[in-house]
């Protein structure tokens, strides 16, 4: 069986380095030309002087907020796309008022070399558990299905019963989702005594991949891989049979600074991720994601060559992501200001039972308030702002600190 995706995986690092930065530099000439929103900050950029690592971090960095208020001011893209008419496929929503554009090329988002190192071949059903409502998570994934050559059972979210009723049927052999929704489904169908056992592989991401969850789902005949993926830049990294970190798409540039600046920290230091993406259609220069991690020495025992990350590490805000979606502090700040009744709240993410679970601790300062009915209605709001469930608790006035906080993730990273 073909042990590799293509050739590129294997190459040295001087001819990835050399290719890489030849491809960076067409891409710095192109947005500088016909990338409105790069046209002004790249005004005093030579492409031709970015040949490595130490002169591409003299380009400006890419934030979401940036992002956020350019489409504000400049809608739909903020003048970071030039692409039109048949060049752009769909236009993707995701939480925070950030829209992403999909290019009409093959593989836009370049998952086929994740799942492929998953185990995923030409000719498997691939059961697609992400979300094709709203954000691109569904295509995502299902573009790199096709470029494999698979057909794609579009499941979604939700609705479990009906889904191992599904997997019954088709006799998937891959699974593309969270882990957590692949535990339910796996224990849903153990509950209704329907046969699942087609399900061998799977690429998994979204969410953190805990080291009970995955011996758990491997315990149930599961094996399955992660990648690091955003709606932005597309595949970040992902992970090879020899669980040693997180490779680096070859089509990507990855670097790890010191959070909200674009410096590189040492070797092995944690900081924030920085992606540059090499392929057309989106464009975006040192994009930082707001994720930490670190790079590992050396090359995975795979027999890929690519540099390295960790892994999630954490956040370098107080963005999280909670069941495959991102949840911004301004988020949290919109719940509150649609209940006058609370005066300071915390969003808390936790894990129970290798699933993720989110709970709105709020302050409330007059007594008489009815707090059932306030719960149920602050709940609504979370669900309609954050399009997903919380549990409402409400706690002693002066129980929260006054630190500024508003998410406090305490899920193990481990």
């Amino acid at each position: 069986m073909k042990e590799f995706f293509d050739e590129l995986e294997t190459r040295s690092d001087e001819l990835r380095l050399r290719d890489q930065f030849g491809r960076l530099r067409q891409q710095v000439n192109h947005v500088k030309a016909h990338v409105p929103a790069y046209s002004d900050r790249l005004k005093d950029i030579d492409p031709e002087s970015v040949i490595d690592l130490v002169s591409l971090a003299q380009l400006p960095v890419t934030r979401k907020s940036e992002l956020a208020q350019a489409q504000s001011e400049n809608p739909p893209l903020g003048g970071y796309s030039d692409l039109t008419d048949k060049s752009m496929l769909r236009i993707f929503a995701s939480p925070g008022s950030i829209f992403e554009p999909q290019a009409n090329v093959e593989d836009f988002w370049r998952t086929a070399r994740a799942l492929f190192a998953a185990g995923c071949r030409k000719g498997d059903l691939v059961y697609n558990t992400f979300s094709y409502h709203f954000t691109p998570a569904g295509f995502m994934l299902e573009g790199g299905a096709h470029k494999i050559g698979c057909a794609v059972f579009p499941a979604g979210v939700g609705q479990s019963e009906l889904q191992v009723q599904a997997i019954a049927h088709l006799r998937p052999s891959f699974y593309v989702g969270t882990p957590s929704f692949l535990n339910i489904l796996l224990d849903t169908a153990a509950n209704l005594s329907m046969d699942v056992s087609s399900l061998k592989y799977g690429l998994v991401s979204g969410e953190a991949l805990p080291a009970p969850l995955r011996d758990a789902l491997s315990n149930k005949g599961i094996n399955v891989l992660q990648a690091y993926a955003t709606a932005d830049v597309g595949l970040i990294a992902y992970e090879s049979s020899a669980q040693d970190g997180l490779i680096i798409d070859e089509d990507v540039i990855v670097e790890i600074v010191r959070p909200g600046t674009g410096d590189p920290v040492s070797p092995g230091e944690v900081g924030e991720v920085l992606v540059t993406p090499l392929t057309p259609g989106y464009p975006l220069l040192r994009f930082a994601t707001g994720d930490l991690s670190a790079f590992l020495d050396g090359a995975s025992a795979c027999g890929r060559t690519g540099p390295r990350i960790k892994g999630w590490m954490g956040r370098a805000d107080q963005t999280t992501k909670v069941r495959g979606m991102f949840i911004h502090p301004t988020q949290v700040a919109t719940v509150i200001s649609r209940h006058s009744e609370i005066s300071r709240a915390r969003l808390v993410v936790t894990r129970i039972e290798n699933a993720d679970v989110m709970t709105l601790q709020c302050q409330v300062a007059s007594a008489s308030v009815d707090k059932t009915s306030l719960a149920s209605s602050i709940a609504e709001s979370v669900r309609a702002i954050c399009k997903l469930r919380a549990e409402i608790e409400f706690v002693n006035q002066d129980a929260l600190p006054n630190d500024g906080k508003v998410i406090d993730d305490q899920r193990p990273i481990e």
